[in-house]
């Protein structure tokens, strides 16, 4: 199932290449679940005259089962943040982890009431 991903970007320019990747690990989420409504990610690089040594922002907005699931990676000073591809990385991997979570508490009620 193709999860419907929706990217924004701020204070940068558009990328093919970042979105192509943004696209790629939202659809690996559907190794956890196939039943993704909705996925935002935000993609923010810091403001022009804060460039220099300033990490990029990544917020990714989940709507699943569950409920809704956001992540935010490279809001604080991480110097590898500074690379994109890790804040975005990053930012997948902790909504992964959310999700995971998320879908495993429905199972558990799910068998507790099926016994």
């Amino acid at each position: 199932m193709q999860i419907p991903v929706r990217i924004t970007f701020r204070h940068m320019d558009t990328s093919a290449a970042v979105e192509s990747r943004v696209r790629e690990l939202a659809e690996k989420l559907t190794r956890v679940t196939d039943k993704i409504l909705d996925c935002h990610v935000t993609i923010e690089a810091p403001p022009a005259h804060h460039q220099k040594g300033s990490p990029y922002t990544v917020r990714i907005d989940l709507t699943g089962p569950g409920g809704h699931l956001t992540a935010l990676k490279g809001h604080d000073s991480h110097p590898e943040h500074k690379d994109v591809y890790v804040a975005i990385r990053d930012a997948f991997d902790a909504i992964k982890r959310q999700l995971d979570h998320s879908v495993q508490g429905i199972r558990d009620h799910s068998q507790a009431r099926a016994t």
